[in-house]
């Protein structure tokens, strides 16, 4: 019977809006559910265990949390003691020519890849990289053991700061004069007048190191030595992992409102200590050094190596936090805009903390007659000496010393925050029923996360602690994370493919990421993560502590590197069991199976998040339009039921 004309327009009109639907998708089902917190109404027994994607998943509440979230990762202690060590120890502003030639090959590039993977993905680094490359997954359990590694010291600082915290609330500060009962007959306090002009003491020790060393961690004589536990730094300890289970107990939720707080206070305060530094005397001598570059350094490897380091640590690459970051937000979120953006802050940030640092150094040279050089320490030397010492002879001194330990428990408990969400996002992810027929919800998750991080933490804060703090940190986030960076850009640029990443970005966004992008992440990242990985390796030097004057001894440095092995060890052992695994008869099939992404691009639109039904639908439309003697019945209102390929 042939159609009527009132047929043929409503034929037309669905025809019409099929079409503008492929081209403008919907806010998926997932998009639109609230956060969830517990897994008591979670159905996962009735999901496909093949679906790629979660069936539930909170979202940030708005961008602004999202962008915070990073922010308040990527500007952390890093920015405050590493960044200026690595100066000094660099060439002063030479570092800076390095610095920011890697952060716009790498660090950007990176950043926004992954980003885009975990966004897509929607899960954390285990389960994101376990979709895309089976073979490569162990680099997400890497990035994850990394995270739990640096969870159980990482608090350690944010104890430190704590009691600092609330030393600083006394009239006069413990660290700024001698005659205390931890003061030694080696204590030397320091004119607060340049006219004076006194040259420090051969073996004289100011007030600031002897309150750290002995009253904060009544150190002993080495590793080999490790003494009994500070129960002050217990508490603290303890106080510690209360403040980050409550601000991460019910997921982004809660741990979102928090950074509204500590991650914006930091950034007015960085500003606020800025000011005041440049009023010292002698910054002039600090800053000379910071901006006066020695460029015979740029030919040492170390430099590059530092710098390299540097970025990775600060902006977050490679430790799993962003992948986790970004497998809340929502399917279309911009990611470019974000990525550049947190870059951006994050070396700003580190650019003015760099120069309050070195202002702060060049009056505390002035005041001993000293070198810069001769100045500066790493670790938390620099952070916990230098900074009160310099405190101490300000003006109303109680305020500033409140408020700059204040900022660093904010810096801290940012990153913290990130570490432990990557560990208990990835068990949730990857043991979903185990968690709830175990732990029944997940908050009980996260505390189980936090106990077991706290009980490996209790080594840092023994007498000898301090020495495997500075191991430690030494060897989980500094020689593995160059290594596992280089397997996950393999994994993603070559096995899985930058134009599948690009198309995934499109998908997403509605627009592909330019050819910079595609260069970057297909030759410039790993030709220069691996040349600057072997370097590493030819130019090891072991851990010291205090600027080389204790040496580790030799099973030190052992467990050191079984520290990292613990990391590294996760990539070829899971290659090798996907390898096995994989389908096929050859070598080279099983291979190739064991690269192939558990999703496959729609053969119609060419998009992995596409509507399979709402294609074939329209298949059977036009075929039913040709056929003039086959009569339709057409609802325009009717709903499309929705699947994934």
């Amino acid at each position: 019977m042939p159609r009527t004309s009132e047929q043929l327009v409503k034929h037309g009109l669905v025809i019409q809006a099929l079409q503008f639907q492929r081209i403008v998708p919907e806010t998926s089902f997932e998009d639109d559910l609230s956060v969830c917190t517990s897994f008591d109404d979670a159905e996962d027994d009735a999901e496909d265990p093949g679906d790629y994607r979660q069936s539930r998943r909170p979202h940030w509440a708005n961008k602004v949390q999202f962008v915070l979230a990073c922010i308040g990762y990527s500007v952390g202690l890093g920015n405050v003691w590493r960044f200026p060590y690595l100066c000094y120890k660099s060439g002063g502003g030479a570092f800076l020519i390095p610095y920011f030639l890697i952060l716009i090959v790498c660090g950007v590039p990176l950043l926004y890849m992954e980003l885009s993977i975990g966004q897509f993905t929607r899960r954390g680094p285990i389960g994101a990289l376990g979709q895309i490359c089976p073979l490569f997954k162990g680099a997400g359990l890497s990035s994850v053991v990394i995270s739990f590694l640096m969870s159980t010291y990482h608090n350690v600082i944010i104890a430190y700061a704590i009691y600092y915290f609330f030393a600083a609330f006394k009239a006069k500060q413990p660290w700024s004069e001698c005659g205390n009962s931890w003061n030694t007959l080696a204590c030397w306090l320091p004119s607060y007048s340049a006219i004076d002009n006194r040259t420090r003491p051969n073996a004289s020790r100011t007030p600031a190191e002897e309150f750290f060393d002995n009253k904060v961690l009544q150190i002993s004589n080495g590793i080999e030595d490790s003494g009994a536990l500070r129960w002050e730094l217990v508490a603290c300890l303890i106080t510690a992992w209360i403040m980050v289970y409550f601000s991460v107990w019910k997921s982004i939720k809660s741990s979102a409102q928090v950074r509204y707080l500590t991650a914006t206070l930091p950034l007015l305060l960085i500003v606020v200590f800025l000011m005041r530094s440049l009023t010292l005397e002698g910054a002039d001598k600090g800053l000379q050094f910071f901006f006066h570059p020695r460029w015979e350094l740029l030919g040492d490897a170390k430099v590059w190596i530092y710098a390299t380091a540097q970025i990775f640590n600060s902006v977050g690459i490679a430790f799993g936090s962003m992948i986790c970051f970004a497998s809340y937000n929502k399917f279309h979120n911009t990611i470019l805009v974000d990525s550049v953006a947190v870059s951006l802050i994050n070396a700003f940030s580190s650019l003015l903390v760099g120069i309050f640092s070195f202002a702060t150094i060049g009056n505390i040279a002035l005041e001993q007659n000293m070198s810069v050089e001769a100045v500066l320490t790493d670790g938390p030397g620099l952070v916990f000496v230098l900074y009160p010492q310099a405190l101490a002879k300000m003006p109303a001194s109680q305020v500033w010393a409140v408020l700059f330990f204040f900022m660093l428990v904010c810096l801290s408990l940012n990153s913290q925050f990130a570490i432990v969400e990557v560990v208990v996002t990835s068990i949730q992810d990857g043991f979903p029923k185990w968690v709830k027929r175990h732990l029944l919800c997940h908050e009980m998750l996260v505390l189980l996360v936090c106990v077991i991080s706290f009980l490996f933490g209790l080594p840092n804060i023994s007498q000898g602690g301090i020495y495997f703090f500075q191991l430690i940190d030494h060897y989980a986030a500094s020689i593995s994370i160059m290594f596992l960076a280089f397997f996950e850009v393999i994994a993603i640029s070559w096995c899985y493919g930058v134009r599948r990443l690009c198309n995934n970005v499109k998908e997403m966004t509605g627009r592909a990421p330019s050819s910079y992008f595609w260069f970057c992440w297909l030759i410039a990242a790993p030709l220069l993560i691996m040349a600057v990985w072997v370097f590493s390796v030819i130019d090891y030097e072991p851990p010291t502590y205090h600027n080389g004057e204790y040496k580790y001894p030799w099973w030190a440095e052992a467990i050191g590197w079984g520290i990292a092995s613990l990391s590294l060890i996760c990539i070829p052992a899971f290659a090798i069991y996907e390898f096995i695994r994989a389908n096929g008869n050859t070598c080279a099939e099983k291979l190739r199976n064991s690269i192939k992404p558990h999703f496959e691009a729609c053969k119609i639109c060419g998009q992995e998040y596409c509507n399979e039904s709402l294609h074939n639908f329209e298949d059977n439309m036009i075929k039913e339009q040709q056929d003039a003697s086959s009569p339709i019945q057409l609802s325009i209102t009717t709903p499309l039921s929705k699947s994934q390929t």
